[in-house]
C-alpha cells in the first residue's frame, strides 16, 4: 500500500507528523500508519505502549481534535492506524493550518489561507462586510456604469432617480449599523 491522497506511511512516529493530521482534518481526512515504511512493509514499533498514549493526547492538545489511535498487529509486528476524519470547521496547529493535497502536505498562507477559511466558514468573498466603509468610499461613475450595463441585458428592478444610496439598499447591498453611519 503506497502512500497516496488519504494515506500516510512512517516508520516511526514524530511530533512534526501532527501537520499531517492537520492537513488530513482540513481536506477530506486520511490515515496515518506509524510502523510502516514507504512501500507499506511493517518495521514494528518497540515504543508502541508508549505511542498509543501520546500520541492521541498530542492531536487533541495542539488542534482540539479527537481521532481514532489504533495498535494494529501483523506477523506478530505492531504499528499504529491513525484515522484522521475531515473537520468542519478550520484546525490549525499552532497558529498555522496545513492542508492535504495529493500526497503532499502544504502550509496554507496568504490568500490561499483566507480563501480557505472563507470555504470553511460556508462564505465567499462577496458575504465579507467592511465594517469601516461607507457611502462616501462607493465611486459614482462605477454605480453609473453597472446600472447601463445591466439595463441591457434586462436583469434590473427599476432604479430610475434612486440615489446611490438608495440603490444599494434596494439590492440589499447596504447594512445599516446605525442610523447615522451606515456601512457598505
Amino acid at each position: 500500500m503506497p502512500e497516496q491522497q488519504n494515506t500516510e506511511l512512517k516508520r516511526s512516529w514524530h511530533d512534526d507528523y501532527l501537520k499531517w493530521v492537520c492537513g488530513f482534518a482540513n481536506a477530506v481526512g486520511g490515515k496515518i500508519y506509524i510502523g510502516k515504511d514507504d512501500d507499506g512493509n511493517i518495521v514494528h514499533l518497540e515504543d508502541y505502549r508508549q505511542l498509543m498514549e501520546i500520541i492521541p493526547q498530542k492531536i487533541r492538545n495542539t488542534m482540539g481534535i479527537t481521532c481514532d489511535v489504533n495498535l494494529q498487529e501483523y506477523d506478530n509486528k505492531k504499528y499504529i492506524e491513525i484515522i484522521v476524519n475531515t473537520c468542519s470547521v478550520p484546525v490549525s496547529i499552532r497558529g498555522r493550518y496545513y492542508y492535504r493535497s495529493g500526497s503532499t502536505k502544504n502550509e496554507l498562507t496568504g490568500v490561499e489561507l483566507n480563501e480557505f477559511l472563507l470555504k470553511k466558514a460556508g462564505k465567499t468573498w462577496d458575504d465579507v462586510i467592511e465594517e469601516r466603509a461607507t457611502i462616501d468610499d462607493i465611486d459614482t461613475n462605477s454605480i453609473a456604469k453597472y446600472i447601463e450595463d445591466a439595463k441591457d441585458s434586462d436583469r434590473l428592478p427599476d432604479v430610475e432617480g434612486l440615489s446611490t444610496y438608495q440603490f444599494l439598499e434596494k439590492l440589499r447591498l447596504i447594512e445599516k449599523l446605525s442610523k447615522n453611519y451606515p456601512s457598505i
